[in-house]
């Protein structure tokens, strides 16, 4: 990743350990009785925020969850973003797409709390893939099967109305199909699954 990036996500978990400090250290979605207090949830990423920097991936995200009880949470979610270059080495890459790629995904997660914040996350998003040459020209559409399992811990604030959640996620795609043959040569080599930070962030009602 980028120095700038890398900066970004020090600032960012540090903000979050900040606010993190100041909440009490509970699960407080929750009311004394197990009652869920807030069942739905609208969220986002923070890292949206890496838009406004130059070379941008132009990455959106929005999130709505159900809380079914104490320990578990649904949700679905719309991604989008493009990339230049092969998303294994995302960020290190030798060499980039003769073009880009921008992905669109609706897909579907769980996620279980263990003790006070502390969770994990599974999701599962189909991407359908649109390629473009460097003139920015459509070429071709694709299909990527893109799976997360994330591990972190969510710090609630605010009168336990908005939430922040750093996280780490392995991402892995095990179906990434019809790349155009340019692509594709770039393309041979890079792993299908990379470990990344998450840092999401949501307001519950």
């Amino acid at each position: 990743m980028t120095f700038k990036l890398n900066l970004l996500i020090a600032f960012a978990l540090t903000t979050t350990a900040v606010f993190g400090q100041n909440s009490p250290n509970t699960n407080s979605t929750f009311s004394g009785n197990d009652d869920v207090l807030y069942k739905h949830s609208i969220g986002a990423s923070l890292f949206m925020l890496y838009n406004f920097f130059p070379d941008a991936a132009d990455y959106y995200l929005l999130t709505y969850g159900y809380q079914i009880d104490e320990k578990n949470r649904i949700f679905v979610e719309f991604n989008t973003w493009k990339y230049e270059e092969p998303i294994g080495t995302y960020g290190d890459s030798d060499e980039l797409y003769p073009g880009f790629v921008r992905a669109f995904g609706i897909g579907a997660g769980y996620q279980h709390f263990f003790w006070k914040g502390l969770f994990t996350t599974v999701q599962a998003t189909p991407f359908i893939k649109q390629y473009y040459d460097t003139e920015d020209e459509k070429i071709q559409k694709g299909f990527q099967l893109y799976l997360q399992f994330v591990a972190g811990y969510r710090f609630e604030m605010f009168k336990k109305r908005f939430y922040v959640e750093p996280a780490i996620a392995l991402k892995y795609w095990p179906v990434d199909t019809n790349f155009p043959a340019d692509f594709a040569e770039v393309e041979k080599g890079a792993p299908n699954n990379i470990f990344e930070p998450s840092l999401n962030f949501g307001y519950k009602f």
